[in-house]
């Protein structure tokens, strides 16, 4: 991966982890890795653990950042969160799959689309 993208997708992590703690969410993990897979942000709220992917683009000549989430990464982020649940004690939280998508706009400003549900185990 290219510098510019790696520094692209902090930039988006970092925007998106803000947003997340400005809704009440309580960031437990960025970044987490396991031996099947990395999972960007993984945060609770005071019924759920989330799950969160983060896709940031400079603009939408590939698709909207949210649309690089496919059934492959889909199955790699359950597997990756199946791995934390087997690690660590979460009470009664419930698990969710998000994705946050970030475009980084001409300004950098950031146009944040959360989309909570996105992808869960029947998908």
């Amino acid at each position: 991966m290219s510098h510019e993208r790696q520094t692209l997708g902090r930039w988006g992590e970092e925007q998106a982890a803000a947003y997340l703690r400005k809704q009440g969410l309580k960031i437990l993990a960025r970044n987490y890795r396991a031996p099947v897979g990395e999972i960007d942000i993984i945060a609770r709220s005071k019924r759920e653990l989330l799950f969160i992917e983060v896709k940031t683009r400079r603009g939408t000549g590939f698709g909207l950042p949210q649309e690089a989430v496919g059934p492959r990464k889909q199955k790699q982020i359950i597997r990756t969160a199946q791995w934390y649940l087997k690690q660590v004690k979460i009470g009664n939280l419930q698990p969710r799959f998000d994705v946050v998508a970030i475009l980084c706009k001409s300004d950098n400003s950031a146009e944040i689309n959360h989309l909570p549900n996105a992808f869960g185990l029947a998908d």
